[in-house]
Parts: C-alpha cells; structure tokens; sequence
C-alpha cells in the first residue's frame, strides 16, 4: 500500500486546526498542525510529501502571503485555502497566485476530505515524476537498470560512454521493446549536457498538420514551447523519427546545419521502424541520415543475450512478486531452456510481461513458463528459435540462475547455499567467481 500523504494544517485557532486535524486522520491522512505559517515553514520544504490546509487570515504571515512563500519553494505543492465569507474575492486571487482550491466557512467535512485526496493524489504524481526524472538524469543509476553480462550488453554500455561524452547527434534503433529510449536517457547523463534540459517528443504521436508547429513553432498564445527551443542547450530526443515528413526532415537538417559545431542543441533520433526490408536509411533522406548516423548505436535483441535473459526473468520476477506480495516462481532447468530458446519477438517489453504473468500464476498455484511463452506468441510463430546453442552454454547459464536465486533466498548465506545446493565452500567460491557473483549484492 502507498504511504499516507502528509496534511499540514495551519490555523491560528485551535479547535479549527483540530477538528481539522480528526477528520483528516479518519480519512487516512497523516496530519500534523501548526498555530503559525512560519512555524510551518520550518517544516515544509520543495518535496514536502503531502497537501498544505491554511486559513487566509492569521496574525503574522496571513494566508496569502503565506501561499507566496510556499509557491517561490515549489510551485506544484497543493495549497487549500479555508476562507471566511468576506474573503473569497481575495481566495479567487489566491486561486491566480497558484492556490489548488478554497473552500469558504462553514465547510462540509466530506468536501475537505474529497479536496485532501484529490489534491493528495496530485502531489504523489508529481513528485513521483520529479523522482524519475532524477532518476533518469543519474547515469549510475541508468546503467544499473541496463543489465546482463553478455558481451552484446558490455559493448553497449561501452558504446553509450564513449558516445555520451563524444557530444555529437546520434541515431539509436533496434527492434521493438529493446530499451532505445532507456538508452537515450543514458546517453544524455552520462555526457556533459548531463545538468540540462532532456526534451523528449514522440513525432508519430502528432498529426501532421501539428507535427511542424509542436517541433518548430509558431505555437499558440500561452502555448508550450516549440521542441527545439524547449531544449535549447541541452538534448532534444526525437522518437519515431521516421514520422517526420520530407518537409520536416528538410527542415531539421536544416536546424542541424546552422547550429555549427559543436552544437548548441544535441539532436538523439531514435527510430522504431518495424517494416520489414526496410531500414530507417530508406526513409530518412540521405543528407539528414548521415547527419544523425555518424554515431548510431543498434540495440541487441534479447534472444541474442543468451544467459542475461535469466538474470533479467529473475530481477523482474522478484520485483512483482515483492509487488503482489507473493513468492516468485522457481524455474527448472527445462523452463530455463525454454526461455533462453524463446525467440521475443516484443524483447525486454515482452519478457516483463511474461515475468509479471508467471509471478501471478504463481500465486494461484497454476500455470507453466512454456505455457506463458507459447499463448504469447502467435500460433503460426515457432515456440523456440531456429538457433541452436551449445549445450554448455545452457548448462552454465541454468547453475548461474540457480546460484543466484539460491543466494538472494538465503540473503547471502553461504552456510545456507551451501547446505541446499550440497556444494561445498570452495566450489561454491569458485563458480560464483566464474559467474561474476558477489555475497555482497545478497546482503
């Protein structure tokens, strides 16, 4: 279950700040009460985790002046303004200044309620947002979430370095469901653009006639800025770029050129064009091409990272069954075999969501990974690639799995791996070695 979401309640008169304070806890909320605004203040900072209830007026910093104050913290915190009769000209103004909502004396207890949660459910997203979007802004953390071993995946976090810090545009593909946008966050963390704006816009997701003034402006009164000067100075990732019209693609390169070098703006054009015999070289006219291609990084497919499918079934298994509250399901060597072969056509896409459907037959007690891959694919698709793979290589990567699983079971118990897999210390030591385990990750 989600954490309650604080309630701030700020009142200079007691029994209003306290039957505030009781309803809002029957409803769930965490509360906690203040006679002053500045003495809130000492409590409430940019990321303050819950919804501020203040009345407008109060000796000292009065409500409004109070508002000002909190909006120059963090302009997206929710604000509810409790006002007398008299004072809803001024709360309307507040509404202006950035204010979520008011509500006028004598309120209806279930209104308020009805207020705290939607304004609470606001604030979680946007601070959940705010938390992706460092996330994706810390190249560390990128890279964790970019795993396996496989030498594929090892030249691809070389790549993502040597590019990021290079500086220059940049075309990513690869087949559906591969990670490209994961890749391009990457590219831009690790690189010195790293603390600037990452502007990213999906081009097929606009009609045509709306495409051009969302990429290059004019925009509408008010509007948002067009892409390219929202991003001025930092990364503009262009999805799909294979949308763009001839006009379009005319027009870019056309931006590209007059930037100069190095650019003001870096362009990272990721293309999921899933035609077959055609290639984003076709589409994109030569000139342009060879602009973004200079640095092209093509993602692998999953059915060519041999064991890293196993390591990643396990992470995600163990993340939705921490989810549902569930154990994840053991796979046996036969099911091991049956993945590895597996020829994922959807890639990391689809194996998230074989992984969360295997955690969730799991706890009914029913089901098989085969039985998953097979409804997953289309009837006229083999269940197993053509390719086959050296017997060793299905062994190693099966004990690997089973070393692993074994090991986060126990916390990294080595007592304990040893007694359940009848292993002893030194061959234990030695093919964790070989399978780059450490007890460390366990404890």
């Amino acid at each position: 279950m989600p954490q309650a979401m604080k309630i701030a309640i700020v009142d200079d008169e007691q029994d209003m700040r306290q039957s505030i304070s009781q309803w809002l806890s029957l409803s769930g909320f965490e509360t906690a009460t203040f006679a002053r605004a500045e003495d809130a203040l000492k409590e409430i900072g940019p990321d303050y985790p819950g919804v501020v209830v203040t009345d407008i007026k109060m000796p000292g910093m009065d409500g409004i002046s109070f508002l000002k104050k909190l909006m120059s913290l963090d302009s997206t915190l929710p604000v509810i303004l409790i006002t007398g009769h008299g004072d809803v000209p001024m709360a309307v103004e507040a509404m202006r200044i950035g204010a979520y909502d008011f509500m006028e004396k004598p309120f209806n207890p279930d209104r308020m309620t009805e207020l705290a949660k939607r304004a609470s459910q606001a604030r979680r997203l946007t601070l959940d947002n705010r938390a992706l979007r460092r996330e994706l802004g810390d190249g560390s953390v990128l890279f964790k979430k970019l795993i396996g071993s496989s030498p594929v995946m090892d030249r691809l976090r070389e790549d993502i370095l040597d590019l990021g810090q290079a500086d220059g545009h940049v075309l990513i593909d690869g087949e559906t469901g591969t990670g490209k946008t994961l890749v391009a966050h990457a590219l831009h963390a690790v690189g010195p653009r790293a603390g600037k704006k990452f502007v990213q816009m999906a081009c097929a997701a606009y009609a045509p006639e709306d495409l051009s003034a969302r990429l290059f402006g004019p925009v509408e009164e008010g509007g948002a800025l067009p892409a390219v000067e929202e991003a001025r100075g930092g990364t503009l990732c262009l999805e799909d770029i294979e949308a763009l019209s001839p006009a379009l693609q005319a027009r870019l390169l056309t931006f590209i050129n007059e930037q100069g070098i190095p650019a003001e703006t870096r362009i990272i054009a990721v293309s999921n064009l899933q035609e077959q015999d055609k290639t984003v070289e076709d589409v994109l006219r030569p000139d342009l091409y060879f602009r973004l291609a200079a640095m092209k990084i093509t993602l692998p497919p999953l059915r060519t990272r041999g064991e890293d499918i196993l390591t990643l079934f396990n992470r995600l298994s163990e993340q939705f069954s921490e989810e549902y509250g569930c154990d994840a399901p053991e796979v046996t060597a036969q099911e091991a075999a049956q993945l590895m072969q597996a020829p994922w056509p959807g890639n990391v896409r689809q194996l998230i969501n074989i992984s969360e459907r295997a955690v969730l037959q799991n706890r009914r007690g029913s089901g098989t990974i085969a039985s998953l891959l097979m409804a997953d694919n289309e009837a006229t698709r083999p269940v197993m690639t053509t390719e086959g793979k050296p017997l060793k290589e299905y062994v190693e990567a099966f004990e690997r799995m089973l070393i692993d699983n074994t090991m986060r079971r126990h916390k990294g118990s080595i007592a304990s791996v040893m007694e359940e897999l009848c292993l002893p210390r030194r061959t234990l030591n030695e093919k964790m070695a070989k399978y780059g385990l450490s007890r460390s990750d366990y404890l």
